[in-house]
This record gives structure tokens, C-alpha cells and sequence, in this order.
């Protein structure tokens, strides 16, 4: 009989964290191992962070961009555990800091762990690339609790990447994040964010293709942070074993390099 794979919980403490063990009791391939939150923390079952990385097999982190690049660099520096990220708003600093820890571990980071919103990505990338940019003016609209600490969203920014990359350019070149005063027309090909933050949405996401004659709406409402404890609890049984490298939910879910 294989043994359930070991997992410890970053930011245990926290709403996530506290779905996620939940998640990961429920499922008998797996076994919570380790608790651990921020230095110093104390409570109930939750240890340090050296003895959660040398008790488990995955950590799941849901804390923050500066927290999960320097975990990612403590688990690389050890040879593992792998990590499973679900972190939002990296810098571009972070970001490196992540992918060099992934050339020695394996690391899935993903800016949403439903399924609905990867299935809603392919839908945004065929859309994208089959209706006109000159006609359709594509609208990423998102919206979080009030205590979501950065916009747009990284399943915003998912989709607005899944959107340029079926019209085949660089989001980059096209975003528009903020409009505030005069301006201008709207040009052509760009695609908008916008940002509701308020009372305790879970989560909720909708890309608009918009024409003079018609609009289009695709749309993903989260009910419940299970949702994205499952999914995370999904990616840690996949990435266990697998050689170093940065992995997303496309892979876990076989519509990317295989799975």
C-alpha cells in the first residue's frame, strides 16, 4: 500500500491555511504532517519552519508574494520538499527568485486552484482568438473581499493572459490596470481591468468581449475557499515526485505538457 504523501501548511494560521488542512484531512492519500505560520508563531500543533520542510513531502503555501519566494528558496536550498504556491502579486524580483529555486524542486504556482476558472481560461483564449480585436474590446472585471491586498487579482491577470494569448500578442502591450480622468478614446486591441474589493467575496470573475451590436460574457463565481483548498490539496498528490521545474494547474489538470 503507498504511504499518503506528507504535507506540511504555510500560513497555517490564516482562512486558507485553515482550509487547506481541512482539505488535506479529508483525503486519505494524503496526511497533514506540519503546521507552520509566520516566525515566532505559536499555537496549537504549529511548529517551525525548518521541522514543517523536514517533516513533509509538499508544502502548500497561501501567504504572501515576499513569503512564498523566500519559502521557495529555503526549500530549494534543502533539496525540497516541493511546493505548491498559490500565492498572488509577485514582483518581477519574486518571480525570479522562484523560478531559480524550480531548477532545483518542483513548484506548482497558480494564481487559482478551481477548476472552473482553468476550464474558464481555455474558453477566454478561443474567444479571444476568434473574435476581432478592431470589433471586440475585451473587460477583465474581478472582485474580492476587503482584505485581498492586491489588484488585479492573479486569476485576473490569468485571464488577461489567456485573452492576449489567443490574439497573439503580449499582455504587457495592452493592458490598461487603472482609467482615471480624461482619457481618450478606447484603442484598439486593448484589453481592461477592473477591480471590486468589499465585504467577504470569495471570488468572483468575468471577461466581457464587448461590440456595438453585442456583448459577450464569460463569467466564474467562487462560492467557497474549499474550492480552492481541494484544488490545492489536487496539485500536492501531483507535483509529489515529479523532477524540478515550475509547474501550473494546466499541467495538474493534463492540458499542458502532459500530465
Amino acid at each position: 500500500m503507498t504511504s499518503p504523501t506528507r504535507i506540511a501548511i504555510a500560513g497555517a494560521q490564516g482562512r486558507m491555511g485553515r482550509a487547506v488542512a481541512a482539505a488535506v484531512e479529508a483525503d486519505p492519500a494524503l496526511a497533514l504532517a506540519a503546521r507552520f505560520d509566520r516566525p515566532g508563531a505559536t499555537g496549537e500543533g504549529i511548529v517551525d519552519r525548518d521541522a514543517a520542510l523536514a517533516a513533509s513531502d509538499v508544502v502548500i503555501d497561501f501567504t504572501t508574494a515576499a513569503a512564498s519566494a523566500e519559502l521557495a528558496q529555503a526549500c530549494a536550498i534543502r533539496g525540497g520538499p516541493a511546493l505548491v504556491i498559490g500565492s498572488t502579486g509577485f514582483s518581477d524580483e519574486e518571480l525570479g527568485q522562484i523560478a531559480h529555486a524550480a531548477r532545483r524542486i518542483a513548484i506548482i504556482r497558480a494564481g487559482n486552484f478551481s477548476l472552473g476558472v482553468n476550464m474558464l481560461m481555455g474558453l477566454v483564449r478561443q474567444a479571444a482568438a476568434a473574435l476581432p480585436a478592431a470589433d471586440y474590446d475585451i473587460e477583465v472585471f474581478e472582485a474580492h473581499h476587503r482584505r485581498k491586498v492586491d489588484a488585479p487579482s492573479g486569476t485576473a491577470l490569468m485571464l488577461g493572459e489567456a485573452a492576449a494569448q489567443g490574439r497573439g500578442v503580449s499582455l504587457a502591450n495592452v493592458a490598461r490596470r487603472t482609467r482615471d480622468g480624461l482619457t481618450g478614446p478606447r484603442p484598439d486591441g486593448e484589453i481592461g481591468f477592473s477591480v471590486l474589493r468589499g465585504g467577504g467575496i470569495v471570488g468572483e470573475h468575468t471577461v466581457t468581449f464587448a461590440a456595438e451590436d453585442e456583448i459577450l460574457t464569460l463569467s466564474h463565481s467562487a462560492r467557497d475557499r474549499s474550492l480552492f483548498a481541494r484544488g490545492a490539496a489536487a496539485a500536492a498528490k501531483w507535483v509529489a515526485g515529479r523532477p524540478p521545474g515550475e509547474y501550473d494547474m494546466q499541467d495538474v489538470l493534463g492540458f499542458a505538457r502532459g500530465a
